[in-house]
């Protein structure tokens, strides 16, 4: 509607100026003076534009001048129906049109950390993964398989509501195959639900909550949202869980964010700026077992989708900023039945224990690049060394002041990247804190 109303306004606006250059044409044979609207606002991010009132002085413009800014206000008014189309098309409901539904299969790329996409038309509405088909794509072209044999399968293992087509539509988390059923190199789920299908730790039903840490950046200059081109903001201090212009940078963005992923099923528990400007954080959970690594997948999906739409390009480097700058994580918190009970926290310390016992092997799968972040400084502690306390977040492993008083409760693994693989990371947590031992 508003892009209707802008048009009738702008025929209006463009009648009244061509009245004024006739009226004008007769009063002066060199030029032409016109009274004019001022516009303003030609913003195609924003989709606005603002008419001011007629301006109560006359300015001199030669008609070839006029006719130029007619032509201009044509083409404004011609991108405008244009979008206003696209987006209709784009918000389209298929439901009253058809039974047939799209689903979008996502799956994990060659780098272990890109995410790519294909959509297929499925005959009706499906709810469980088990009933959806197989599928397949060139693997040569994502670095997952050679140009002779490049048929990789995908297998759907979780369904969430599509928050971009709407409708019965859906997203499916997949994991990736060779047609003769083995996991490629790149499928770390299929290890990760091996484990979470272990009856020992079904038994524990380990929960988890992921802090997903990310940075905004323009996208021509790869520097973050908000940060002066080529320069550098003011320090670190007031940016965390900040409001204000000169503060929080690309909130539109995490909030539809937000509301996607609860619209499509993502059990995201909340949002909130960082300690460095242009970085936010949102967390998944509490989620049990291999969920937890379907959800932030499917999240970090949603988010580049956003981002994409938005011209902003996401990051997952663990320090995208050298210097007195905080780095992006992934903290990972963590418990079993046994910790959440009675006597969970002697529970709690054994675990962690064991973790210290495996520091190094748990550093090596937490992400790449996180030597940059983990330096003992910005609220980490040294790459080298393993350390636990209670409420402290310069420590590996932090255990809440309210889990010592209440003697149960969870624990925090402060040392994951923000690019490290969920599935990973949170199968190798259980398999040590639930089958490992010492000997």
């Amino acid at each position: 509607m508003c892009y209707i109303l802008y048009v009738f306004v702008l025929c209006l606006d463009l009648e009244w100026r061509w009245k004024c250059v006739a009226k004008d044409a007769d009063d002066d044979e060199d030029e032409d003076r016109i009274g004019f609207v001022i516009t303003l606002g030609y913003d195609f991010d924003m989709n606005i534009s603002v008419l001011l009132p007629a301006s109560p002085f006359r300015v001199s413009i030669s008609r070839l001048s006029y006719l130029v800014c007619v032509a201009k206000q044509f083409i404004y008014a011609a991108i405008y129906l244009i979008m206003a189309l696209l987006s209709d098309l784009i918000n389209l409901d298929l439901t009253d049109a058809t039974p047939k539904i799209i689903a979008e299969y996502i799956w994990i790329g060659g780098s272990g950390m890109d995410l790519r996409s294909k959509a297929r038309t499925l005959p009706g509405p499906v709810d469980d993964p088990k009933k959806l088909p197989k599928w397949n794509y060139d693997g040569s072209s994502t670095g997952q398989a050679p140009g002779e044999d490049s048929e990789v399968i995908l297998y759907p293992q979780a369904i969430f509501k599509d928050p971009f087509r709407r409708g019965n539509n859906i997203l499916v988390m997949c994991d990736a195959y060779t047609p003769a059923g083995e996991p490629i190199p790149t499928n770390k789920r299929c290890a990760a639900a091996k484990i979470f299908s272990n009856p020992d730790v079904e038994k524990e039903v380990p929960w988890y909550g992921i802090e997903q840490e990310y940075t905004l950046l323009q996208k021509d200059i790869n520097w973050p949202l908000g940060w002066p081109q080529g320069g550098f903001p003011g320090p670190q201090g007031p940016y965390y869980c900040g409001i204000g212009a000169e503060k929080a940078f690309g909130r539109d963005i995490v909030d539809a964010h937000y509301k996607a992923c609860l619209y499509a099923g993502v059990n995201i528990s909340g949002i909130n700026g960082e300690v460095m400007p242009g970085q936010w954080e949102f967390q998944v959970g509490p989620a049990v077992g291999i969920s937890a690594g379907d959800e932030l997948w499917v999240a970090r999906y949603i988010l580049e989708r956003i981002t994409e739409i938005n011209g902003v390009v996401v990051s997952f480097d663990p320090k995208p900023i050298p210097g007195d700058w905080n780095g992006a994580g992934a903290h990972t918190n963590y418990s079993t039945k046994s910790m959440r009970e009675e006597g969970g926290y002697e529970v709690i310390k054994k675990a962690i224990e064991k973790m210290g016992l495996r520091h190094k092997e748990h550093i090596a799968a937490y992400g790449e690049g996180n030597e940059r972040r983990l330096t003992g400084r910005h609220e980490t502690a040294d790459i080298n060394t393993f350390l636990w306390g209670v409420a402290n977040r310069g420590a590996s492993i932090r255990v809440g002041r309210d889990t010592e008083k209440e003697g149960k409760g969870y624990f925090e693994d402060r040392r994951p990247a923000s690019n490290m693989d969920p599935y990973v990371v949170t199968s190798m947590i259980a398999e040590t804190t639930i089958l490992w031992n010492k000997s």
